[in-house]
């Protein structure tokens, strides 16, 4: 009997997307989803990419690369959804073309090594502001535990980062501890992200967001 993963993300659905928006769901999604990569290429993974800023300005950052983001929050997707569609000409806004969206537990596609999900390497992986689920009761259900950072590291490729961001220093911390049983290596603790709407928030109210690279 297959356990069950432990949730590490909240809702699924929040307020009721637009009819556009679930057009969108409902037409362009199943288009982009990872399976329907059909080109060999360095691929990027954002893991929890929200509203999709950042996602957004990697895919402009990096035309030649394939843009692979995974959300589970719906509204996040369907967001996301609107700003690279064109309605002037029913299709991707070009500079968008390269990204792709797995709409659910990015957990899925990265334990499945069939075609269908994700059978190639990543040259790069985002997890930028996770929810830090801070109440102790809460905390196994934080997405960055060892055993989670070792199936990124798996899916890395040889000088491949994984490029990780919180505003919650305590959780920060708890990240360096779950290290200690990986193999993953710190390349530097300084990188220059965009200002996401959640680092603009600034939930844990620090003076400012901390990161981390890390490689295999």
């Amino acid at each position: 009997m297959e356990i069950q993963e432990i949730r590490t993300f909240g809702r699924r659905h929040g307020k009721k997307i637009s009819n556009h928006q679930q057009w969108l769901v409902d037409n362009v999604l199943p288009v982009i989803l990872p399976k329907n990569i059909k080109k060999a290429g360095d691929f990027i993974l954002e893991i929890g990419f929200g509203n999709g800023e950042h996602l957004r300005e990697l895919a402009l950052q990096y035309p030649d690369k394939i843009i692979i983001g995974a959300e589970p929050f719906m509204n996040g997707v369907s967001s996301l959804l609107s700003s690279i569609w064109d309605e002037s000409t029913k299709a991707i806004k070009p500079e968008y073309k390269n990204i792709y969206i797995w709409p659910d537990d990015v957990r899925i596609i990265l334990k499945n090594d069939s075609a269908e999900f994700l059978p190639f390497k990543l040259s790069q992986i985002y997890v930028l502001h996770p929810d830090p689920w801070p109440k102790a009761r809460h905390e196994k259900r934080r997405l960055l535990n060892s055993d989670f950072l070792n199936m990124l590291s798996s899916k890395l490729e040889n000088n491949g980062s994984i490029i990780i961001g919180t505003d919650h220093h305590e959780y920060y911390d708890w990240v360096l501890n779950q290290l200690k049983n990986t193999s993953l290596k710190i390349k530097s603790t300084d990188v220059d992200i965009i200002k996401t709407r959640y680092q603009k928030k600034n939930k844990a109210n620090t003076v400012a967001p901390k990161y981390i690279i890390l490689s295999n």
